[in-house]
């Protein structure tokens, strides 16, 4: 079966970034990352959810961390130099990123924001990221996403 190319995964060819795209069944009960981990058969330490922030000037940042972690808005204030940060609204994303919860990726949003990953995403050879659809990730060594998003790394998880 040929899977869809997403915007996610074109951004990638134009790049000539190699990636795998891989599939898995949708539980619309359970959108989270923890669960595309599960459903994939892999460790929640290489699946990284997607999240978006605002901070106090309005502008958007994007952080990636491992599923079963939880964002420390603190902490990622500091790594990109703002004073605060908080996560938008669910409601907000399709419009703000063209992408909806359990399907936002950082690749191949409406625009370019400043993306930062948590330091642990090299400890993996490879990590799956959403490819912009629900049901399907993107398999790709963590080089490779950080230079397509132009992305900083930090430790930016609660501890």
């Amino acid at each position: 079966m040929s899977l869809k190319k997403t915007n996610a995964a074109r951004f990638l060819d134009t790049l000539k970034i190699a990636y795998e795209l891989t599939s898995y069944a949708v539980d619309e009960e359970d959108l989270s990352a923890t669960h595309a981990a599960q459903m994939l058969g892999v460790s929640t330490d290489v699946v990284f959810k997607t999240l978006v922030a605002r901070d106090e000037k309005n502008l958007l940042l994007v952080a990636c961390i491992p599923s079963h972690q939880e964002i420390d808005l603190k902490a990622l204030a500091r790594l990109a130099n703002i004073k605060r940060c908080e996560l938008v609204a669910v409601k907000e994303l399709l419009a703000l990123t063209g992408y909806i919860r359990g399907g936002c990726s950082p690749l191949g949003m409406k625009k370019h924001f400043v993306t930062f990953f948590d330091e642990s995403i090299f400890k993996h050879s490879h990590i799956y990221v959403s490819a912009g659809l629900r049901g399907l990730q993107l398999k790709l060594a963590p080089k490779d996403l950080i230079a397509a998003t132009k992305g900083q790394c930090g430790d930016i998880v609660k501890q």
